[in-house]
């Protein structure tokens, strides 16, 4: 009998994680003490989020090419740099009004600044290169080689140092880098060893996402879900205006700016690694990662419907200057003398 579990998870949006990241989260929430009960490798697994990690960006740091073309370079610069800037200004503003605590009650109860630039500073790069492949122009795609140093909590470590909140030791800031360098080292120097390596990036990410699931408490996602939407929703649609706006100004057409307004299923295993390198963070970290997840989700969804329209809408207005400039239709409406050579 075979049953088709990977193709049951990839039709959900951002399945992969998001599955095992609920299963492990109904087991937190039902049955918190399964660790202990089991012990052993089981209940190593239970808290062992932090080593999977570090295996994971050895890995992902692998499939990273240093040797980009100017082009990609320049389009990933681009929108690389604008998401930072504007998780850095939302980290300021939202800072100076929360600080490091999340919101208590309230509407709003639940959001923090951690739950805000983690949304914002990671993109879903296997979204982003299929829209890419049917929307955009494909060397758009390898923009992502750049825009995947987002990867992990190293710029969320900078965003809120920046934003003035709680910093964080240079000894972690270097530590939450080490792993993802140390993979691009290695899979530059040997492209055996990125071969080994890369094909490991997708294998992990369940087992990362029922990792991170043993440590949410699903009352916690209850009390944040209508608020987890509102940030999908603003990644997407403030976000993206941003992000599409950086692309215009540097001589795109906006689709890549739209297609990288995503939330990536690694950016919700970043509050929990925040609050280890920094337990100030602890009381935002919960519900930073319910909030981050449920952006998972709605960014995955609403990207693509956003991205196509404007896709649509540029070759359409393509379409439209090229009639305007000279077509076969135009041409048809020039009176036979006037084409005629004059004797």
């Amino acid at each position: 009998m075979s049953i088709p579990i990977k193709k049951a998870l990839e039709k959900v949006p951002g399945g992969m994680m998001l599955v095992p990241l609920g299963i492990g989260a109904v087991i937190h929430t039902l049955a918190p003490d399964a660790g202990k009960f089991f012990g052993s490798f089981t209940g190593a697994f239970f808290t062992g989020l932090a080593p999977l990690l570090a295996v994971f960006f050895v890995c992902l740091g692998a499939t990273l090419e240093v040797k980009s073309t100017p082009y990609i370079l320049k389009k990933g610069g681009v929108l690389l740099g604008s998401k930072i800037l504007f998780a850095v200004l939302i980290g300021v503003i939202a800072g100076r009004f929360l600080g490091e605590a999340p919101i208590e009650h309230g509407v709003l109860a639940g959001l923090s600044t951690l739950a805000l630039v983690a949304a914002l500073n990671d993109t879903n790069g296997g979204l982003y290169i299929s829209l890419m492949g049917q929307f955009g122009r494909k060397r758009d795609a390898g923009a992502y080689s750049i825009l995947s140093l987002e990867s992990g909590p190293f710029l969320t470590m900078v965003t809120l140092g920046i934003a003035g909140l709680a910093a964080f030791p240079w000894q972690a800031l270097v530590g939450a880098i080490l792993p993802l360098a140390l993979g691009m080292l290695l899979g530059n120097l040997d492209k055996n060893m990125r071969h080994l390596l890369a094909p490991l990036v997708p294998a992990m990410v369940p087992f990362l996402g029922l990792a991170l699931g043993l440590t949410i408490n699903l009352n916690a996602v209850v009390e944040a879900g209508l608020l987890g939407i509102a940030l999908g929703l603003f990644v997407v649609f403030v976000g993206g205006a941003v992000l599409l706006l950086a692309d215009k100004l540097t001589g795109g057409d906006g689709v890549a700016g739209l297609a990288a307004a995503t939330t990536a299923g690694n950016a919700a295993l970043v509050p929990a690694i925040i609050a280890t390198a920094n337990p100030v963070y602890a009381p935002a970290a919960e519900h930073a990662t319910v909030l981050v997840a449920a952006s998972v989700v709605v960014t995955a969804v609403l990207c693509p419907i956003v991205t196509s329209a404007w896709a649509k809408r540029v070759q359409k207005r393509a379409g439209a200057e090229e009639n305007e400039e000279g077509s076969p239709e135009n041409d048809m409406t020039i009176p036979k003398h006037a084409a005629e050579p004059q004797s």
